[in-house]
């Protein structure tokens, strides 16, 4: 009893800086979204395009540019790697993964070369987060605010560009890149510009946090990926991925719920470590779930069908 109180009172505490923290994080899973799902392009240019746009972002600060400056920097760089990306896969026909490798392992030395050095301190400088009015700066109600209706602007702007003819434009070459050509697509523009994207959305996460904790590290990306799959994995189990707006809602509703999750193991006492096991553990189990339930309604189908035979 006194583990579970004890659990319970520590899962409290810690919501308002993992919801501010979910937030924030869940423009990378929008960045590993959009390839995955929009442009069926399987990506890895996220796990370097997030520590890219802290880089930037930290080094703009430490330079003495306003956030907004800094936080348009880390966009431009991340849309730069994502663009990338695409531009090998389809000049050099390389695989999409292969591609994202490629990038994302040069993005560790330009980060470096961008910083000087593994991290970088930006303590006391301004942030976004100091324009909320009416809260106190650092404190997390006014990441939650901020963040928050960042989220919701974009969400309405994505929502509405995916529904128009060029965002249409982009789903098709995601669903049949031969067909959309055929229909007078530019499949070079519309993959660029949508892994662009991607990239740019990763690195703003990635500027967004640098602005929320205070610092830049190059390895502030490790492992991102596996976590956003695992947010996304849960987002379309809750909010489903039938339609734009839905697919668009996932991201972000996945990654609230992940890192509620992640809260919830370390309150309990799950050793840091071991997290990275778990995250894996799961995104194999919300991966492998539609095909049991598939072979299970499978299997309850058979004896009826042979009773009618």
């Amino acid at each position: 009893m006194d583990f579970l109180q004890t659990t319970l009172t520590s899962f409290v505490a810690l919501i308002p800086v993992t919801l501010a923290q979910s937030l924030i994080l869940g423009f990378v899973v929008a960045g590993i979204m959009i390839p995955f799902r929009m442009l069926s392009f399987p990506d890895l240019t996220s796990e370097g395009a997030f520590p890219l746009g802290g880089c930037v972002c930290g080094l703009a600060l430490a330079s003495g540019l306003g956030p907004l400056t800094a936080i348009g920097l880390a966009l431009l760089t991340g849309f730069i790697a994502g663009c990338c990306t695409a531009f090998i896969h389809l000049r050099f026909r390389i695989h999409t993964l292969l591609a994202g490798i490629l990038v994302m392992t040069m993005l560790y030395s330009v980060n470096l070369r961008i910083m000087g050095r593994s991290n970088l301190s930006v303590f006391g400088t301004e942030t976004i987060f100091d324009w909320v009015p009416f809260v106190q700066p650092g404190f997390p109600l006014a990441k939650i605010i901020a963040v928050g209706l960042i989220t919701l602007v974009i969400f309405l702007a994505l929502n509405f560009f995916f529904t128009t003819e060029k965002g249409t434009a982009v789903r098709a070459v995601g669903a049949n890149p031969v067909m959309a050509e055929a229909q007078g697509i530019n499949v070079w523009a519309a993959t660029i510009g949508g892994i662009g994207l991607a990239g740019a959305f990763s690195a703003f996460s990635g500027a967004l946090m640098v602005q929320s904790q205070g610092f830049a590290d190059v390895n502030m990306g490790l492992g991102i990926l596996i976590n956003g799959l695992a947010a996304l994995m849960i987002g379309e189990a809750i909010v489903g991925k039938a339609t734009v707006w839905r697919q668009l809602l996932a991201p972000f509703a996945g990654a609230m719920v992940y890192y509620q999750l992640v809260s919830l193991c370390l309150a309990a006492g799950m050793p840091p470590p071991d997290l990275k096991l778990a995250t894996g553990a799961f995104v194999l189990l919300m991966l492998a779930l539609p095909t049991l339930r598939a072979a299970r309604s499978r299997q309850a189908a058979t004896p009826r069908e042979s009773f009618r035979e």
